[in-house]
């Protein structure tokens, strides 16, 4: 029996993978689960997003695969349009490009120019123009300079476009003029509901049906079926290199305590390792579990598969219209996605 579940996400090649190649495989069992999307981050190492791309629509029929995201700011106008063009061809119209700010002193480092509000916005008009079959001469504005882009001339269609958001003018661009918003993971259900709000209204306010928007939860999923020191990296771990790498923006836009990140970070042990989900040792995983409020922790997916499952329609109940299970691969995905299939069992009352 066929399975469709085009409310849930997954990500390929969640964390550090052993090889590019197990996107294959992984792409397949995310199809056969039902999963609707496929996302895709980008690590240049061995995660450039536009080949795993390419691989994962080439072995699939049905999913969708969306990068989540890839900057417009490291490849020229042109070649992300052509690029676009070439994998919605190929996959036959499932594939999403989505875009993201980055990480700013990455991108100084790199010598790139930082992404802006303003460069997104323009770049998607851009895109969208394209996309329409239009040519676009002299240019210039936020996303650069440009005397000539054209793509085809015989090209007439909606290009559909996904933008990872955080704070809230980010929320808001989304709202205005992308077509689906990609959440945070460890956000709180205040958070997430604020969120929510500033896509919708935005939208209503560009003149937009809010409902067309579609905004999807990043929930960290990691079920109790994985051994611990599994649990502890996909989620410590995880959180860890978070705050490590914007830990004052996940902080203050969760509200939570800015001291308590301080204590983290200046932590002998934590500032001695570049990327905890990466580097850390199981005893240095639990020494950072250790500084970190189990109230920061709780914003996942958790536990038992049927736990799991729970959470992921609470995200729903958030008003989130999607959800990506985040951290956990689809074949570790399998037995929460088999109990989000089964309804909730109903107890009654004694």
């Amino acid at each position: 029996m066929s399975r469709s579940h085009p409310d849930l996400g997954c990500y390929l090649l969640a964390g550090q993978p052993d090889s590019s190649r197990d996107i294959l495989d992984e792409a397949r069992t995310a199809e056969r689960l039902g999963i609707g999307t496929a996302f895709i981050s980008e690590r240049y190492n061995r995660k450039e997003a536009v080949a795993l791309a390419g691989a994962a629509v080439a072995v699939t029929e049905s999913i969708t695969v969306a990068t989540a995201a890839t900057n417009h700011n490291t490849r020229h106008l042109m070649v992300t349009a052509g690029m676009t063009r070439t994998l919605r061809d190929l996959s036959g119209g499932r594939f999403v490009l989505g875009l993201g700010r980055g990480i700013p002193i990455l991108q100084s480092l790199y010598g790139l120019p930082l992404v802006t509000t303003a460069a997104l916005e323009d770049t998607a008009g851009l895109l969208r123009r394209l996309f329409r079959g239009e040519m676009v001469g002299g240019h210039d504005g936020p996303a650069g300079h440009f005397p000539l882009l054209h793509l085809d001339s015989s090209l007439d269609e909606h290009l559909p476009l996904a933008l990872v958001a955080f704070g809230p003018q980010t929320l808001a661009l989304g709202g205005r003029c992308f077509d689906e918003v990609v959440l945070h993971t460890y956000f709180t259900p205040e958070t997430t509901q604020r969120c929510v709000r500033t896509v919708k209204e935005a939208a209503e306010k560009a003149g937009r049906d809010p409902s067309s928007v579609r905004v999807w939860s990043c929930l960290a999923t990691v079920g109790d079926h994985l051994p611990e020191t599994v649990r502890l990296r996909k989620t410590v771990g995880r959180l860890g290199t978070y705050l490590q790498g914007y830990g004052d923006l996940l902080v203050r836009t969760n509200d939570w305590d800015p001291a308590v990140l301080q204590r983290f970070l200046a932590d002998p042990v934590v500032s001695s390792i570049a990327g905890l989900d990466i580097a850390a040792t199981p005893d240095q995983l639990e020494h950072a579990a250790s500084l970190l409020p189990d109230e920061w922790l709780a914003n996942a997916a958790v536990g038992s598969p049927e736990t799991c499952a729970a959470a992921i329609r609470g995200q729903r109940g958030l008003g989130c219209d999607a959800v990506i299970l985040h951290g956990s691969t689809p074949t570790e995905l399998e037995p929460i996605v088999d109990a989000y299939e089964s309804p909730p069992t109903k107890h009654s009352l004694v």
